[in-house]
Order: structure tokens, then sequence, then C-alpha cells
């Protein structure tokens, strides 16, 4: 099967105008509207993120160092889908070995909750999930409040927030070892790509068919159950699947019941559409504690988030903020220098940020990102699933060979290695591995711009 060539060629004009526009006052784009403070793992606004017209990326990236450019497009509208070039008939072949045929496309809208909304969970199906965990043995913290670490009812969360306590990643960086957050390789790129599948997806699939690559993509329900033969695309050309939740939401501020029923629906619309089941997650804005990690792993999803360098400097590309206007696409390039620049530190390789819901986004990572780290010519860029030596099939639920323990975790062991996931949790340890926060903002204003671009999308769709 072919990429999306005849269909993306036309783009890239657009693409190019995209990258090369930068916002009209730098002081607008610096500035940070305390209102849309939501998240953040440091209230501290870093003075990298402020100062990216420094050295260039490469022969791209230089010329937007100059910033003459045109003011940056900051409409929300979505893009103009791009046509999939094929589409798979039920019974198709999976590309993993031992995995079921490729189930229809037709799904029951009806069947599922409303698109991007936190699902009931009054419904038989999150009760039935909800049985077959042991709730009695979830750790006792209650959801947290909006707004993170700056929120002053979250003020006894914060304060417990380490390895010693409930290990809330979002207000100190803290991680267990039964999180992923690096590659065991040097020189090794987890590459991956969280929110979609959106219209713009299809111009990323196009880029990584034409240079042999594959990806890990971390998918929204909502956005499976709106595109579903995008997501079997993705699938079929040999991406690792993951799940995003249902609707996109902080998990730690949810009950134990909604996040069973955030993460339950997106294994199903998955499992529906696929005809498998993803075995790993990722928490959106990477807020998870150990409530919500209990929970994930007792559902067989081993958590995934990005990686934190020595000192405090995550991988996150943050070039979600270039549609709201916070970063400019040159700063979203100094971001990726600096990962690049950090990634030398490491004695593993390492696991990124970056999105594929926006066409900003999408167009930096086809145009810039992805061109330089091949140019580099010393990164293997990679799934997370195949980034961890494991093959495709270990990723889901029905095709992974090693047996596990879904039971109980410690938070006391004192295992020394991070642990490698095969087909659900890993029972064995879950001792603290803290790494540093870093300074920069994680979770500014991206759920409010997340919700208006995804029902924009859904409009725009209806209306075709």
């Amino acid at each position: 099967m072919t990429g999306f060539s005849s269909n993306v060629g036309s783009y890239r004009p657009v693409l190019s105008a995209l990258i090369v526009m930068t916002v009209a006052s730098s002081a607008a784009a610096s500035s940070h509207n305390p209102t849309h403070n939501l998240w953040s793992r440091d209230a501290t606004t870093t003075s990298k993120a402020k100062s990216s017209n420094s050295a260039g990326a490469g022969a791209g990236a230089g010329s937007l160092q100059t910033g003459n450019f045109p003011p940056i497009v900051q409409s929300m509208a979505p893009s103009t889908m791009t046509a999939l070039p094929a589409t798979f008939t039920p019974g198709s072949a999976s590309p993993v070995p031992g995995a079921p045929a490729l189930p229809s496309t037709i799904l029951n809208i009806a069947s599922y909750p409303p698109l991007d909304l936190i699902p009931s969970v009054n419904s038989p199906e999150v009760k039935e999930w909800l049985s077959q965990i042991d709730m009695t043995k979830i750790p006792s913290s209650a959801p947290t409040g909006l707004n993170g670490c700056s929120n002053t009812s979250n003020a006894a969360a914060v304060k417990s927030a380490g390895a010693g306590g409930n290990c809330w990643w979002t207000c100190g960086g803290c991680s267990r070892d039964t999180d992923i957050t690096v590659c065991p390789n040097k020189a090794t790129w987890g590459a991956s790509f969280d929110d979609g599948p959106s219209p713009d997806t299809p111009i990323l699939l196009d880029y990584l068919a034409k240079h042999n690559l594959t990806t890990t993509f971390f998918v929204v329900g909502s956005r499976v159950l709106s595109r579903p033969a995008m997501l079997q695309y993705e699938y079929e050309a040999g991406n690792q699947i993951s799940v995003h939740t249902w609707s996109h939401p902080a998990l730690t501020t949810l009950t134990n019941e909604q996040i069973v029923a955030e993460l339950g629906w997106s294994k199903k619309v998955i499992k529906d559409t696929i005809g498998v089941t993803p075995n790993t997650m990722r928490p959106p804005y990477g807020d998870i504690d150990d409530r919500v990690r209990y929970i994930a792993m007792a559902m067989g999803l081993t958590p995934i988030i990005w990686t934190t360098s020595p000192a405090g400097k995550t991988f996150d590309t943050q070039d979600w903020k270039i549609s709201t206007g916070i970063v400019t696409p040159a700063q979203v390039l100094k971001n990726f220098q600096d990962i690049i620049a950090s990634a030398s530190s490491l004695t593993s390789g390492f696991i990124v940020l970056a999105h594929d819901l926006y066409p900003q986004s999408v167009a930096l990572a086809v145009e810039y990102v992805l061109p330089q780290a091949l140019a580099a010519g010393n990164l293997t860029v990679e799934p997370i699933i195949t980034c961890l030596g494991q093959p495709l099939s270990e990723g889901y639920a029905e095709t992974a060979t090693t047996n596990v323990s879904t039971g109980p975790f410690s938070t006391n062991s004192s295992t020394a290695s991070p642990k490698v996931f095969r087909n659900g949790t890993d029972a064995s340890g879950f001792s603290g591995n803290v790494n540093k926060p870093s300074s920069s903002s994680i979770l500014s204003v991206k759920p409010l711009m997340y919700g208006l671009s995804t029902s924009l999308m859904i409009l725009f769709i209806t209306l075709l």
C-alpha cells in the first residue's frame, strides 16, 4: 500500500507557510494569561521558552530564528480533511502476528459515550470493568482540584507528591519504576504523537511511510470513534496504538470510577476498531499519581510518560502551544534542539512528547523535527514498544506472550531498575524514581483549547 503522496503534495505550500509564520508581537507570544494556567509542574515561566531566537536548527529552522515573518495563523478551525488513499475491508489481515483479522469500521455511535465528555459511571460496561478491580486496594488519596499545583485546595496533595507519598508527576515530576519514561538504549528516540487521529494525521502518516518510519500513537477514544478508518490505517501501517483516555481529562481530578470509565471506553473503541487492545496508556498532561497508576495497571495498562533529564529538562516539544499563540514555531524548534542536547547526557534513550492534533504541530514534525532527527544520522527513531526491545505484538493484550501479574503492587518495594511491561501490571515493585521538576509550564491552556478544537472538528465533519 502506498502512502498519502497523491493527496498531500498540494499541502506542502500551506505547511511551509504555517512553519515560517511567527507571532507578530513577541510580547503577545510570551505573555501568559494567569487565568489559563490550569495545569503546571512549576508556576515559574522558563526563560528558555522566551529566548529562542538564538542558534538556528538546520537549513529550514535557521530562517525561523530571524523573526521576519507574518503573524502565525491562530484560527482554531480544523484543516480540510486529507482523504485516506485506501481503506480496509473487514477481515483484512493484521500486521501483528497472531492478532485477529480487522473488524468493520462501521461503529454504532449510540453504543458509546458522548464525544469529549467524561463517560457515565452507571453504564453496564463500566460496572463490569469496576467489578474486575479490587477497589479496596486503590490508594486512598482524594481527587485533586483543577489548576494543579497552584490550587491551594491541592496543598496536601502537593506536599505528598514525592516518592514517599502519592508520587504525583504533575507537581514535582515523580515517576515510579513501573512507569515507562525512557528507552533502554542510548541514541534511541521512542517517537510518539498524542491526541489524534486528526484531519492532519494523514500528512504525518505520509511522511512516516516515505521514510520507512513508524511511531506510537496515543489516541483519544472520542477521536477514534470520529475517524475509525484512520486508526485502522495507522495500525495497518505498523504503528503502535496506545490508550490516551476517552475525553482527555486530567485523570487525578477524577473519581476512581470515572478513571475506569475513561480508560475502559478508550480500550473498547480501539479494540472494536482494530481488533486488539493496547496494554499501555499515557495520562493526558502526564497527570498521574499512585491512585491513577493502580487503576491503570489493574486494567492491564502500563503508564508511559516522556523523559525527564537529570537536570530536570522534560522532553516535551510543546508543539501544541503554537495554535494558542503562547509559543512560536521557532520556540518549538528550540525546545527540540534542547531535547537533543539533553539526550546526550543520558545513559539511555528517550521518549518525546509531540502531537498530531493541530496543523502547525504536524507541519513542524514533517518539515523540521523529523527531518533533523534523520539528518543527525546517529538517532534510531522507532515506536516506544520496539525501543524497549519488544516486538509490536507485545503491545497488545491479545498477542503479548509474557504473563505478568495484575495484582496489587507495593509502594514500599525497593526495586533498582525500571520495569519493562508485557501484557499487564508488573506487581513486583513500585519504588520511587523521582525526576526533578521542569521550570517550564506543561499544562497551561491546553485543556480549554483542546475542547474548543475538537468541538470544531466534530462540527466540521458533521457539516460535510
